[in-house]
């Protein structure tokens, strides 16, 4: 059983869903999680007939202050993978010893390049020629886990902020279902900061 964790729009989470409806996510959602009861994230949950989780949060902005009802909650479903879709929250070690490499997270810029916030408005600012999106496992560090796959984008001549960020939505709601399914259905190693698959023809596939 899989878990979401979302906190705004839910168009990853949408994406996801979408894949799981038809057996290409490689597992069934089970629950979407997420610390705003008020999100379109879980307005689209409850659109589609998943059920809508809202913990709560504490006192604290950017972290959950007691991730113990979260990981009793995820029990009770029967959870073994937890995948963030616009969760704005980070995750300790509460969670993260319980689901150790079992947590995939979805950045909007090829890490490590431009971890943390705001990373499409910076790779822009910045001049980038080629951004893009990692889906990475999630541990300790801001955007720093082990990368599972990445899709490069274009920078192109002229482009605005708003249209580099619709590309890049376009290729995240591509990349994350097909990079979920294959860490859930295909044998899989870390190699230094990446996973390294391998095919059922025994061809070594690097993400």
């Amino acid at each position: 059983m899989l878990a979401v964790f979302a906190s705004g729009n839910g168009s990853n989470f949408e994406a996801l869903a979408g894949a799981g409806r038809s057996g290409a996510l490689g597992g069934t959602i089970a629950a979407l999680f997420s610390d705003r009861p008020d999100s379109r994230a879980c307005e689209c949950a409850r659109a589609l007939g998943i059920e809508t989780v809202c913990p709560p949060v504490g006192r604290f902005r950017t972290r959950i202050e007691d991730e113990r009802t979260w990981l009793d909650a995820l029990h009770a479903r029967r959870v073994g993978c937890v995948l963030l879709a616009g969760f704005m929250r980070r995750i300790h070690a509460t969670l993260l010893d319980a689901f150790p490499e079992r947590i995939l997270n979805i950045h909007p810029s090829l890490l490590p390049a431009f971890p943390g916030l705001d990373a499409i408005a910076r790779a822009f600012d910045h001049g980038a020629r080629v951004t893009g999106c990692t889906v990475h496992l999630v541990d300790a560090g801001l955007d720093q886990g082990a990368i599972v796959a990445q899709a490069a984008i274009e920078v192109r001549e002229g482009d605005t902020l708003e249209a580099l960020e619709a590309r890049m939505h376009e290729a995240e709601h591509a990349l994350y279902p097909s990079a979920v399914r294959r860490f859930l259905t295909e044998p899989w190693r870390r190699e230094g900061r990446r996973l390294v698959f391998e095919s059922r023809a025994g061809e070594k596939h690097r993400a």
